[in-house]
């Protein structure tokens, strides 16, 4: 992942709704875009505009069936946030690259 890349996903998510979303499928597995408005209380054209974000940047993503959209976290995205943290976080200690946070 490169920094441009990193920036971006950051500044997607750390927005409150787009957070929200992405708790919400984090905690309910793939769901329907009627199930996401219904919990968050917003309107269809407020989820519309942040799913398309989050599915451009691949954080999400988008099964249509009919009429319906099912939206689903990319649990792999958010690994590779928090992986490109971690490298970051390195240190040098005697030869081995060990995590300032974790030790791993």
């Amino acid at each position: 992942m490169t920094n441009q890349d990193f920036i971006k996903r950051v500044k997607l998510i750390s927005d409150e709704t787009r957070l929200q979303i992405l708790q919400y499928l984090s905690d309910n597995g793939t769901k329907c875009a009627c199930r996401i408005l219904e919990a968050l209380n917003i309107t269809q054209g407020t989820l519309s505009h942040h799913m398309k974000l989050l599915c451009e940047a691949n954080i999400t993503s988008c099964k249509k069936e009919g009429k319906w959209c099912y939206y689903t976290l990319n649990k792999e995205a958010i690994c590779d946030l928090t992986y490109f943290l971690h490298e970051i976080c390195k240190t040098k200690e005697n030869d081995e690259q060990k995590c300032c946070c974790c030790g791993e």
